[in-house]
């Protein structure tokens, strides 16, 4: 009997249990001395709820000997709502099958077990009664389950918590070598100090186990020899932190800092060739190279910022050694510090040859001798005349301009870079072309009466007309001059010198040379200077005019006449200036 009167068998509640016909739970009451369960245990399966599934009479052949093992297994209530469709035998002491069970407004008796065993594999809403019968009473033992209270009453039962773990909170570590401290938490147990000499594997065996608070945890390591584990793995961490760095820096410099440079202007001097076409990095490497920069990124850097950095010309740079990157770039902007080989307009190939040997070193007349023995290797083109009278095939093709000539470097070298220059703004003129357009025989001509127009014409403002009258004069039937030239510049080229004052007409008529357009009719052998772009473009497109002659008078100012007469009182004029002075 319980504390309520109730007995092992199928009796009701004893009228003076507090629950006894109550009506808020159960809405109805079953009548007097009828089980409200129907003569089964609460925890046994419940009927089914719908009494017309067509299952509600199938008997499970197994379900009573399922039922008696779980029982054997587990202990535990059985799922009211388990899907299972039992009968249960009567039990020996019944001779009668137990009553029809009553459902008089069922109610949840809480959480119960699952009984996965026993459902009908074709229905599993098939349900029936699963009657059985009495069985010990489960209130009816101290360690009986409480009784079931209405679902007004009934209290939640609190989830068991585990005494030593919550997944949802962190575990705080107790161990000595996280917390820096000498002793595990909550302390050194003392028995612990009589295991550490004479059972050092039981202590071993003892940090094995787990978390329990039944359970002696050892006391591991001694101190001594946890300060050693924290301070290898403290020198180990500060070392790998240590290259980490170091690499990183090393990174971060190489690809972001600012690249190696020397500091200030300089020193010594040190010349330094940039060829034609060299961009920032070529440049760069040149200077590099020469030691005059650290780095090839620092003197970009300096270009790039530098508004005018990017005007640097090809040629030669009288710079310094170590100088800062800012400072080389300066330097080579400023035209004092070029240092090229200047070839003037109108220069004649002697002056050149020996403004190459001064600058090389070489002694007087090697450059000369060079071009003389290696003139057809030079790169002149095929329209240039191979005349046994012309005096220096090259004369004309070494272009004026400006040119990097270092020390150190070969004569013939400067030579072939002069002439292949000429070979490049020839061809850019179509000096072909426009040679047969005005009636000369080839380019070789043009460039001749190019190199005169050069001499002769004081200014470039009269070049224009100055070619005009080479025209005229070569003109045929022309009665001025009867086809002569007679150009005092061509003399001078004859005898190497450069002078106004050449004596008397009739002197010079007998000098005996291709070159004297006093004596011969047409153009001399050959041209008589390097011609710059200024007046090969006057003998490509003269200026109209009938002028046969000119005399410059003064400085600034030259006179044209298309007779003879009028062209000696110009030359009195100039006699006249020339004496006031």
């Amino acid at each position: 009997m319980t504390e309520y009167g109730r007995g092992p068998g199928s009796e009701a509640w004893h009228p003076e249990d507090p629950l006894y016909g109550e009506q808020g739970w159960d809405g109805q009451h079953a009548a007097h001395g009828q089980n409200q369960y129907g003569g089964q245990d609460q925890y046994g399966v419940q009927q089914q709820p719908y009494p017309q599934d067509p299952y509600s009479q199938q008997q499970d052949p197994y379900a009573q000997q399922q039922y008696a093992q779980e029982q054997q297994q587990y202990g535990t209530p059985q799922d009211p709502y388990a899907h299972q469709h039992q009968q249960h035998q009567p039990p020996p002491q019944q001779h009668q099958p137990p009553q029809q069970p009553q459902y008089n407004g069922g109610w949840d008796t809480g959480h119960q077990a699952a009984m996965p065993y026993g459902g009908q594999p074709h229905d599993p809403y098939g349900q029936q009664p699963a009657g059985y019968g009495e069985q010990q009473d489960h209130y009816g033992t101290p360690e009986a389950y409480p009784p079931p209270q209405p679902p007004g009453r009934r209290e939640a039962v609190p989830e068991q918590q585990s005494p030593d773990w919550n997944p949802d909170v962190p575990q705080e570590e107790t161990h000595p070598f996280f917390t820096g401290a000498d002793e595990p938490a909550g302390g050194r147990d003392a028995r612990d100090d009589e295991y550490d000499d004479e059972h050092e594997d039981d202590s071993r065996a003892s940090r094995r186990g787990g978390r329990g608070g039944n359970e002696r945890r050892g006391k591991g390591k001694k101190k001594s020899r946890s300060g050693c584990a924290c301070l290898v793995v403290s020198v180990a961490l500060v070392g790998g932190l240590g290259g980490v760095t170091y690499l990183g820096y090393s990174y971060y410099k190489g690809q972001f800092g600012e690249a190696p440079d020397y500091a200030g202007d300089g020193s010594g001097e040190v010349e330094v060739e940039i060829p034609k076409g060299a961009l920032g990095g070529e440049i760069a490497n040149i200077l590099k190279k020469n030691g005059v920069v650290k780095s090839v990124d620092a003197f970009v850097s300096a270009q790039n910022a530098n508004p005018r950095g990017k005007s640097i010309q090809a040629g030669v740079y009288l710079l310094k050694e170590e100088m800062s990157a800012d400072s080389a770039v300066t330097m080579m902007l400023d035209p004092k510090s070029q240092n090229p080989l200047v070839i003037p307009e109108g220069t004649k190939n002697f002056e050149v040859y020996a403004m190459i040997d001064e600058r090389l070193g070489l002694k007087k007349g090697s450059t000369d001798k060079v071009a003389d023995t290696h003139a057809e290797s030079l790169g002149l083109p095929d329209w240039a005349e191979d005349n046994p009278e012309v005096k220096d095939p090259l004369e004309g093709f070494l272009y004026p301009a400006a040119y990097p000539v270092s020390k150190g470097s070969k004569p013939e070298d400067t030579l072939k870079r002069m002439v292949s220059r000429a070979n490049e703004e020839y061809e850019k003129a179509e000096v072909e072309e426009k040679a047969t357009k005005l009636g000369l025989k080839n380019p070789w001509q043009l460039i001749t009466v190019a190199s005169l127009v050069q001499v002769e014409g004081k200014y470039k403002h009269d070049f224009d007309k100055v070619a005009r009258v080479v025209y005229n004069r070569l003109k045929p039937g022309n009665t001025e001059t009867v086809g002569r030239l007679e150009f005092d510049s061509t003399v001078n080229y004859i005898k190497g010198q450069s002078t106004l004052d050449l004596g008397p007409v009739d002197e010079l008529r007998k000098i005996d040379d291709p070159y004297n357009t006093y004596r011969i009719q047409g153009l001399p052998a050959g041209p008589i200077s390097n011609p710059g772009t200024d007046a090969l473009h006057s003998a490509m497109n003269p200026a109209s005019g009938p002028w046969y002659y000119f005399v410059s008078v003064t400085e600034d100012k030259t006179v044209f006449a298309v007779t003879n007469e009028e062209h000696e009182r110009n030359r009195q004029k100039y006699e006249d200036e020339k004496a006031r002075q």
